[in-house]
């Protein structure tokens, strides 16, 4: 077991004298410590002996095949060993182009010469150091025969796709759109642009990885390693369990460490080919491209209102891209289904091919594009109407799910919206726009969007233990990707077998641990928590069990009134005077230890019967330069409703990063790419633009008090996302606000403004 895949935290002020006394306390990150001290091993910290260096070489055109590459110079290199081409790879025993779930996307896996996109790999230059394989790669200088290629969004007739996101229908509706518009006493229409954007965590993806035989054993950022197992399992004709994954920290993921990606496969397969360990790790440049995106959107919107500025009707029509070669289309018109009550809603996708990699999953896919639009579409119906935006948000509020007339399993957003706008000021906003400046003379605005994502679960395992000594353990395949898994889940784990979290042994990170589904979607704590929650019922039923039929025991015959475990002992619920601890059960009973384990995921009936989304509100206030445009986005107040909440002090760590997001969505993040050649003109932090410390503003994160009895055992819903959703839009209401000027294409840049 490689550290730090056991963690402790260390000592604490607050006691543990009551039951659930670690639910909902504020604790500092366990790995917090390893993390500052740089002792948090990530995938590259890992060495193992007769390590080789990877380094990728990459397409300098988009679309064509490569004709040449110089071998023999960069062999020729002093360090390097060998370079894997297509000539050389190892076979795989499953065509990496071979789709068998909606998870397998398609990887360039030196196959063949063609090339699909700008930035994919060409070659890998394997070396003793990583000078000498990046200089190796150099030397390779391939040469290519190029094709015309297709980089932008609107250059092609659009198509209905199959599905879009992860098998979903591409349109869906209800009512008569068409008559409602019709109908309706005001309307407007507008098309809102988001351009691609690319994923660029602080942590790169890199692989370290070693064959001992037919063994494979891998130190890997991945967010789901039960499904990374199962698709190396099928590409190199092993079994999964001989293959090993370690991930105990991911320096961030956001989607794009969900699948394995073709990078990771090549740093296996150059294991493979020079028989040694081999490390791989993507340069910055080299991220664009290979491990997914954010597609571009062109998203239109109709809205109809009567007279009482009552929706009418509901048109949001999609058009965005997906490679030439694989299927992710971002469902972005889906998050109308959800925010507002109307008769008539009509959504629909429609796709367009281009020479680009695959975009997949971006933190909040299909919420994030989709409610920029809809939330700016919803402040110009309020303007049209002579509204406010935020009565006007609450005169359409939906009180059961529009699309499919479900109640909500809980929502709490009328108490977002009314903490939110209290604590913003919101009454003293003016209705037109430019009536407000600060004592500079810069322009000031306020806006406004709703937040919204769905509450979702998967299948998730875990294991607990309780020992002789009276200590405790659980074990879960989590993790744990900068969201706060070390701790939250050791919480829910300590509550469940009453013990004080310092005191517990909990490890996680590793495939050989049961497999706690996929961290995404906002789902990880409710997945894995809730598995993490039955394994310790389990295991304190099986304790109790032992005493309650011993006529030693002081809690013999407890049978009627039941038992609970608090501070390492069981407790007769009527009388918590009469107890005992774990070890003496387990010494009375000669046992070493009781196990128990715990599975979660969804109920059916539950999902059939409710609508489950989390929900929040978003303000803004922006300051623009009025000669200039220069804009600065000064205060951010969200209130959200994501039922229990396990950790404060994460939670709202979380909502922070989300309405960081957000704002980056707004004014800064967007790719650029040379439509003549297919290449990325952008591709590093210094030019992909992403806020910076002085970019972001005095933040402030309410978390409203929701509880829901339906959606899991313990009640919690995602937060990782729904920050991003409504902050993007609130911005861009918040630009209109201060300046007259309403621009429909993302990011907000000072040309777009000043035109």
């Amino acid at each position: 077991m490689s550290e730090p895949a056991r963690s402790r935290q260390g000592s604490s002020r607050h006691g543990s004298s009551h039951e659930g006394a670690s639910i909902g306390r504020p604790l500092t990150r366990r790995e917090g410590l390893l993390k500052v001290t740089g002792g948090a091993r990530y995938a590259a910290d890992n060495r193992p002996e007769g390590l080789l260096h990877a380094v990728l070489a990459v397409s300098t055109i988009a679309r064509g095949r490569v004709t040449h590459l110089d071998v023999a110079a960069a062999k020729a290199h002093p360090g390097v060993v060998e370079v894997m081409t297509p000539d050389n790879a190892p076979k795989l025993a499953q065509d990496p182009d071979k789709k068998d779930n909606p998870f397998a996307f398609r990887m360039e896996l030196l196959q063949d010469d063609r090339v699909r996109y700008a930035n994919q790999a060409v070659a890998v230059v394997i070396a003793q150091t990583l000078e000498a394989a990046t200089e190796g790669a150099r030397l390779l200088a391939p040469r290519y025969e190029a094709e015309a290629a297709q980089v932008d969004l609107g250059g092609q007739e659009p198509f209905v796709p199959k599905s879009i996101g992860i098998g979903e229908p591409p349109d869906a509706g209800r009512g008569d759109v068409e008559a409602g518009l019709a109908s309706a006493a005001k309307r407007i229409e507008a098309t809102y642009a988001t351009p691609a954007q690319y994923h660029n965590a602080m942590e790169p993806h890199a692989i370290v990885a070693r064959w001992d035989g037919e063994r494979l054993i891998l130190d890997m950022p991945s967010q789901g390693m039960a499904a990374a197992q199962g698709r190396l399992a099928g590409l190199f004709g092993i079994k999964p369990a001989d293959i090993l994954i370690r991930t105990p920290f991911l320096g961030g993921g956001f989607g794009s460490k969900g699948v394995v990606s073709g990078p990771q496969v090549l740093g296996i397969m150059a294991a493979r080919l020079v028989g040694r360990p081999v490390k791989l790790v993507l340069r910055r440049e080299q991220m664009f491209g290979p491990v997914g995106h954010r597609g571009p959107t062109r998203q239109t919107l109709r809205l109809g209102t009567g007279e009482d500025s009552r929706l009418t009707a509901i048109d949001h029509r999609t058009v965005t891209a997906s490679s030439r070669f694989d299927d992710f289309f971002e469902p972005a018109s889906g998050v109308s289904h959800t925010l507002y009550a109307s008769p008539a809603i009509a959504t629909s996708h429609r796709g367009e091919r281009l020479d680009t990699g695959t975009p997949l999953f971006m933190r909040a896919p299909g919420e994030a594009s989709g409610s920029l639009a809809i939330e700016s579409a919803m402040d110009e119906m309020a303007l049209a109407c002579g509204v406010d935006p935020l009565a006007f948000r609450l005169a359409n509020y939906a009180a059961a799910e529009p699309i499919s007339d479900k109640p909500f399993s809980s929502k709490a957003l009328r108490e977002c919206y009314a903490k939110g706008a209290e604590r913003f000021g919101w009454e003293k906003r003016p209705q037109e726009p430019r009536r407000m400046r600060d004592e500079d003379g810069l322009l000031v605005g306020w806006g406004l969007g709703t937040a919204t994502f769905p509450a979702l679960m998967f299948q998730g395992e875990a294991r607990a233990e309780i020992r002789a000594d009276g200590g405790a353990s659980m074990e879960i395949g989590a993790q744990d990707m900068g969201q706060g898994a070390w701790t939250a889940l050791a919480q829910i784990a300590a509550d469940g077998l009453g013990v004080d979290v310092e005191a517990l042994d909990f490890r996680m990170g590793e495939s050989t641990l049961p497999n706690a589904g996929i961290a995404g979607g906002s789902a990880h704590t409710a997945t894995a928590g809730s598995a993490v929650h039955k394994a310790a019922e389990a295991v304190i039923r099986e304790l109790a069990a032992l005493a309650l039929s011993d006529e030693r025991s002081p809690l013999f015959g407890a049978g009627n009134a039941g038992v609970v475990a608090r501070g390492g002992r069981l407790l007769r619920r009527d009388d918590e005077s009469r107890g005992e601890s774990f070890a003496d059960i387990l010494a009375r009973a000669g046992r070493a230890s009781v196990e128990g384990r715990g599975k979660a995921g969804p109920d059916p009936a539950a999902q059939k019967a409710y609508a489950m989304h989390a929900h929040g509100a978003v303000f803004a206030e922006v300051k623009v330069d009025p000669d200039l445009g220069q804009i600065r986005v000064t205060r951010l107040v969200g209130a959200f409703a994501a039922g229990r909440v396990i950790n404060p002090r994460l939670v709202e760590s979380q909502y922070y990063g989300g309405m960081v997001w957000g704002v980056s969505f707004a004014l800064h993040e967007h790719a650029l790419m040379d439509p003549r050649s297919g290449r990325f003109l952008n591709n590093s932090l210094a030019e992909y633009h992403v806020p910076v410390n002085a970019d972001i503003p005095r933040m402030e994160a309410i978390l409203v008090e929701e509880h829901d009895p339906h959606v899991n055992a313990l009640g919690v819903k995602g937060v990782g996302e729904i920050g991003i959703t409504g902050t993007a839009a609130a911005v861009a209401n918040a630009v209109w606000h201060a300046t007259g000027v309403r621009v429909r294409e993302m990011p907000i840049t000072l040309d777009r403004l000043l035109a």
